[in-house]
């Protein structure tokens, strides 16, 4: 399988040209958007955003979503958000929101919701994207203090995902390979940024992009 992944769009519209120029460069078989399609916005304004993107879109909500947008959004994309699906023979599973944090944006989970949500949908070696990352990788704001979700880790530790996805951290770009799961943070589409990643015979490859028209 071969996808583009996204995350952190926050209702940059303009962003949507480039992605469809990604969609068509690289001849990706779907896209994996891992939430903050809105900006404390509406389900209105996800609906609007998700359909101009022209693949098929496994989506979960970021904190900065609409707490109704999972079940608002399943006439334009697949709604991931504490779901499990199969492709190619691989098991997804996705849980959106973010971790608690001092802001109190709009979807915001518990650490017990989260891990939760996750145990009973789970399994060896599947592909996870959630949009709050685990703690301790990819999870660094400026000051190097990690806020990423100890229940998403506990889950990781557990399971093993082949690959571990997630955003929310807009400085924590990069790619990771640790026990054997490859973690990803694309960066924010916002800012250009995304990554295209290939899965065969299990093998994980990760091509992170930023589009050209953000080279200054």
């Amino acid at each position: 399988m071969k996808f583009l992944l996204i995350t952190d769009l926050h209702q940059h519209k303009s962003a949507i040209d480039w992605i469809n120029e990604e969609i068509e460069k690289n001849k990706v078989d779907f896209v994996i958007h891992l939430g903050d399609v809105t900006d404390m916005g509406t389900c209105k304004d996800a609906v609007s955003l998700l359909s101009a993107i022209k693949s098929k879109v496994y989506v979960i909500p970021g904190n900065c979503d609409p707490r109704d947008m999972p079940e608002k959004i399943s006439d334009v994309a697949v709604n991931m958000h504490g779901k499990r699906t199969t492709i190619e023979g691989m098991e997804l599973v996705g849980m959106g929101g973010g971790n608690p944090s001092p802001f109190g944006t709009p979807f915001e989970l518990s650490e017990d919701e989260l891990y939760n949500g996750l145990k009973p949908i789970s399994s060896e070696g599947m592909i996870l994207m959630t949009h709050a990352p685990s703690y301790g990788i990819l999870d660094e704001i400026p000051g190097g203090i990690h806020v990423g979700s100890k229940g998403i880790r506990k889950i990781v530790d557990e399971y093993s995902p082949i690959l571990a996805m997630s955003g929310h951290i807009h400085e924590a770009i990069g790619c990771k390979v640790i026990d054997g799961t490859t973690f990803v943070n694309p960066g924010p589409a916002k800012d250009g940024y995304s990554a295209v990643v290939t899965i065969v015979d299990g093998k994980v490859d990760v091509k992170m992009l930023c589009h050209e028209s953000f080279f200054w």
